[in-house]
């Protein structure tokens, strides 16, 4: 089987879920052997991992002029080539990333990220999308969250494969309810054009279906998966400060996380005992709104605001901590408490999670309740049972919830979406 997958982060340039996941799920389809996968992103940077499938580079793509609007093309990059030129040219070069990137040859420019031309960057990557999909040979069509939709879509129009998208997370859950009319827009776009939707919680899936109207049996739920620990990760040797325990909240620090309310339940911990600290790790626009919250609540001396982390950095900071928090106001998954529990750390997470789905051997606190978060924190630290109970449970039960199996289900699905069974 052969999967053309629109994605936009892989690897290690990352800012959150959607990457993590979109790797993990990728390598799950390893041991099937039969599928190959063509991975396309905007910019890749050439450190990403390419030993399990092709990552192609969309800044590096010649644009064909009958595949597009030839004046819009030229007016934005100049030289655009020829059918006959691109695919002499394809052929020669014409494997994993190993584009030059060169505007003398037609290609799109790509800033990569979140840039603030977002909207131009993923209308950009929609067009090279109908080169790609017209170039390649593939089976179907796979796109992650809405920065791609436009893109599969015109994928789908211009092969007449099907198309399914993958739902990491919609703007009911980023904005608080508070939704962009253009970002809604697009989503509900995609939808409506796709052949399946995949939703990475029955949580996600209730939305999509509610909020987006579409039809109960076109969506399906596909929880994340947690890629194992490699040996360097097992090998790191947690720094810890005798007599004290650690708290941590990991992620970006915007109205989606909760972050006040970590901060709540922190103070009302340190009404109690003076020897936990807290740590915030991450950065976000509510990141100075945060610092002065714990300001104000009389607790800066014993909150910590190391910034955002990435790599080895992150498994260093969840091997130090003795909890770990994710107090999410609407998470459609969440897979960092995964992450947290193969570290041996006792973790708590709020019951509006998409991982709470699929967790028993944790707490789970409504996000608002931050009594109940604040009495968990200080039972886990303070009642070794409870500590190692969670400890040991929860890395058994995190060991078992795998990307093979995820990639496994979702082989299935395709050949549902394709006819083939």
């Amino acid at each position: 089987m052969k999967v053309l997958m629109f994605g936009w982060e892989f690897p290690p340039h990352i800012s959150g879920g959607l990457g993590t996941a979109s790797y993990g799920l990728t390598k799950g389809f390893v041991q099937q052997g039969d599928v190959e996968i063509k991975f396309c992103i905007p910019k890749p940077y050439g450190d990403e991992d390419n030993s399990f499938l092709r990552i192609v580079a969309m800044n590096s793509v010649p644009i064909v002029w009958k595949d597009v609007n030839y004046d819009y093309v030229n007016s934005r990059i100049g030289n655009v080539m020829t059918p006959e030129e691109y695919y002499r040219y394809r052929k020669n070069i014409y494997s994993d990333f190993s584009y030059m990137h060169t505007n003398d040859l037609g290609c799109m420019e790509f800033a990569g990220g979140y840039p603030d031309n977002l909207h131009d960057e993923i209308n950009n990557y929609s067009i090279i999308a109908g080169v790609v999909a017209r170039t390649e040979e593939f089976d179907i069509i796979h796109s992650h969250d809405w920065l791609t939709y436009p893109a599969g879509i015109h994928a789908k129009q211009v092969s007449g494969k099907k198309l399914v998208i993958h739902v990491h997370a919609t703007d009911f859950d980023r904005s608080r309810g508070n939704v962009n009319p253009t970002v809604y827009a697009i989503e509900k776009n995609g939808m409506d054009n796709a052949d399946h939707i995949f939703c990475v919680s029955e949580l996600t899936r209730r939305t999509v279906i509610e909020k987006y109207h579409q039809h109960p049996d076109k969506v399906s739920t596909l929880h994340n998966a947690v890629t194992p620990l490699e040996k360097e990760i097992l090998d790191i040797v947690p720094q810890k400060i005798p007599g004290e325990k650690v708290v941590t909240f990991l992620g970006r620090i915007t109205m989606q996380k909760g972050p006040e309310y970590f901060v709540e339940a922190a103070a009302q911990v340190l009404k109690k005992t003076k020897n936990i600290r807290f740590c915030m790790a991450g950065s976000g626009d509510m990141m100075n709104d945060m610092i002065r919250l714990v300001a104000q609540r009389g607790i800066s001396d014993r909150f910590h605001f190391p910034g955002f982390m990435r790599g080895r950095q992150v498994y260093e900071c969840l091997k130090a901590s003795d909890v770990y928090i994710m107090p999410s106001v609407s998470e459609p998954f969440g897979i960092s408490p995964l992450e947290a529990m193969q570290c041996d750390v006792p973790t708590i997470i709020s019951k509006q999670s998409g991982c709470a789905e699929i967790l028993d051997k944790c707490i789970k606190t409504d996000y608002w309740d931050i009594n109940a978060m604040a009495d968990a924190i200080y039972s886990i630290c303070n009642n070794d049972s409870l500590y190692e109970y969670l400890k040991v449970e929860g890395r058994k039960e995190v060991d078992s919830i795998t990307w093979e199996d995820v990639a496994l289900r979702l082989r299935r699905m395709y050949e549902k979406v394709l006819g083939w069974k």
